[in-house]
Formats: structure tokens, sequence, C-alpha cells
């Protein structure tokens, strides 16, 4: 596996761990729809969240939140449309981005709840 997949990997799992210990019940990770693919769908109270998480070696390039561009929000919102019709789903969904990135050996998390908006 190449390091930037790797990295991703390791992004997600410290993600998943994030979550579940600030109490959300992860329901679905690298969830697939046509061409999206969503990093981790995850319950607290009553919404869903949406999360794409973002993993970089370094901030050199710019914060990892900066890298979800509309054409990805675009899929993720027609994923999550799917999702909810497929599993009829009445609940709030918002859109999360977890940024982490690497600080000398460990990895630093940002979780930006309601980081974009669907359109």
């Amino acid at each position: 596996m190449a390091e930037h997949n790797e990295l991703g990997k390791q992004g997600e799992d410290l993600a998943v761990a994030y979550l579940k210990k600030n109490g959300y019940i992860i329901l679905n990770t690298n969830w697939t729809f046509q061409k999206a693919e969503i990093d981790i769908i995850a319950k607290i109270e009553n919404t869903l969240a949406i999360v794409e998480v973002k993993t970089r070696s370094s901030l050199e390039f710019g914060l990892p939140q900066d890298f979800v561009k509309p054409k990805k929000i675009q899929l993720l919102v027609k994923a999550v449309n799917a999702y909810v019709i497929e599993r009829d789903l009445d609940i709030d969904v918002r859109f999360d981005i977890i940024a982490i990135h690497k600080e000398g050996k460990t990895f630093v998390i940002e979780h930006l709840i309601d980081a974009f908006y669907h359109f």
C-alpha cells in the first residue's frame, strides 16, 4: 500500500476512535454510492453526522479541510440522499470534517462540526 494510503487509513482509524470517545455511534465506514465514498457515517442523538476525514503529513501545502472541494461535497450530498432514502430515515443530517495532521510523532485532530452546507 502506498504511504499516502496508509496515512489516510490511519487517519480514518483515529477519526473513528475520536468519534466513539465523544459519544458517536459509528454506523458505516467507507460507504459507497456510485462515484462517492463517505468516510464515516455516525449518529449522535437524532443527528446523522456525515464525516469526511482529511489527513496530511504536514500543513506545508495547506489545512487538511481545504482539500474538500465543491465536487466532493456534491458527491457526498448525492450519496447521503441515497443512504437516507434507502434506509427510510427521518433524521437531521449534518456534514462534518475531521482534519488530521501529523505534528512530530503525534497527530492533531480537529473536528469541524457542520463544516459545509448541502446545496
